[in-house]
């Protein structure tokens, strides 16, 4: 495992810094109130090329690194989970055809990814199936060279923006229920958006209800065989918690720097050892969120045996980390810390939603704990 940044790598970390800086900090206060997908992040992501980080780079993409990934996706939350999350759902929306699809799906679809002209999004939750995958009832029915969907998910971040979705239901085979997955084309009949949520934080990031009835898609739309549902979103997940770290440090370290020049304008506060210390433990542990992420990342892009512990393990400390450091955030500045004028609220808002999805912080303990108990 090398933990040492291409100078590629490097480029893109700094020039998504500067993306950052000079077109997109002044915007989060507002993307947050307005409560609408931002379009035109999408279009400055799609025209400096982000969406690359998605996809392998025989399908117009950059490194296929996810180490690459995350250092660009920080940056970004670092100044607004909203835009964070237009390039993470894009990366989690792809992943199935990414790391299943066949060439024919490919081919089809990563290109637009890449580009931006194209955004993907991952149906799997449902009203009584978060955690708990096996209790999905969605179900697709083979008719002809067909199959017929019909069903609801809930909490699907961008599935009203989506060109293509990434749709989990159950098939049955003698008798059995298995778990398949289906790419479902903006459009199709029978697919439409139901209730938009109204969140605490990314509010920016539209998450609605998608309901199935009669959805007709060809077997060609199935990514992988039958069965293989729950590996794919197993796969996807893994990928994306890492990536989830990523952002979480991110919205972490953005907290940081804002409590930091708050008491570096203020002398008086500054002075005082509770503060230093405050900022002491929240450097520290944004340090070794960064440093436990990077190396998952690198586990993963080198495909060692325990990438999917480590996964688990950086998506469980760096969100943590980043609900400890928000509110620590807002506790330096006080009430300042506790209004809208400052972005510390914000962040802490936006910080809780890293703690539950991917899987919960629960669901990542019972991982760690049994890659741990099952080794040999």
């Amino acid at each position: 495992m090398d933990l040492q940044f291409t100078e590629e790598q490097l480029l893109w970390k700094n020039k998504v810094r500067e993306l950052m800086e000079h077109q997109v900090a002044p915007c989060p206060a507002e993307i947050d109130a307005n409560e609408v997908f931002p379009e035109d992040i999408k279009e400055l992501f799609a025209k400096n090329g982000l969406f690359r980080t998605v996809v392998q780079p025989e399908y117009g993409g950059l490194d296929g690194k996810l180490l690459t990934l995350c250092l660009v996706i920080e940056e970004i939350n670092r100044f607004c989970s909203a835009s964070s999350i237009v390039l993470g759902n894009q990366s989690l929306g792809a992943a199935p055809i990414v790391l299943w699809g066949n060439e024919e799906q490919r081919s089809k679809y990563l290109p637009g990814i890449a580009s931006g002209e194209l955004l993907a999004s991952f149906s799997l939750t449902e009203p009584n199936a978060g955690s708990d995958v096996g209790a999905m009832t969605t179900r697709a029915v083979a008719d002809g060279d067909d199959y017929v969907i019909n069903g609801n998910k809930i909490f699907i971040t961008h599935a009203n923006v989506a060109d293509v979705q990434t749709v989990f239901a159950k098939v049955n085979v003698d008798g059995k229920d298995r778990v398949t997955a289906f790419l479902v084309d903006k459009g199709t009949p029978g697919l439409s958006i139901g209730n938009k949520e109204k969140k605490m934080g990314f509010r920016g990031s539209s998450t609605v209800e998608v309901i199935f009835e009669d959805v007709r898609v060809s077997k060609s739309s199935m990514v992988g065989n039958i069965g293989d549902g729950f590996r794919i979103a197993l796969d996807a997940l893994d990928k994306g918690r890492i990536m989830v770290g990523g952002m979480a440090t991110g919205l972490a370290q953005g907290a940081l720097d804002a409590a930091t020049a708050y008491v570096q304008e203020r002398s008086s506060l500054a002075r005082q050892q509770t503060i230093q210390f405050a900022l002491a433990d929240m450097e520290t542990s944004i340090q070794a969120s960064r440093a436990l992420t990077h190396k998952a990342a690198c586990k993963y892009d080198d495909k060692e045996k325990d990438h999917i512990r480590f996964s688990a393990m950086s998506k469980l400390f760096a969100t943590d980390t980043a609900m400890t450091v928000t509110s620590s955030a807002v506790q330096v500045l006080g009430y300042d810390g506790f209004s809208k004028e400052y972005p510390v609220e914000r962040y802490m808002r936006d910080a809780k939603i890293f703690t539950i999805f991917e899987g919960t912080n629960e669901v990542q303990r019972l991982v760690i704990a049994r890659d741990l108990l099952e080794q040999k």
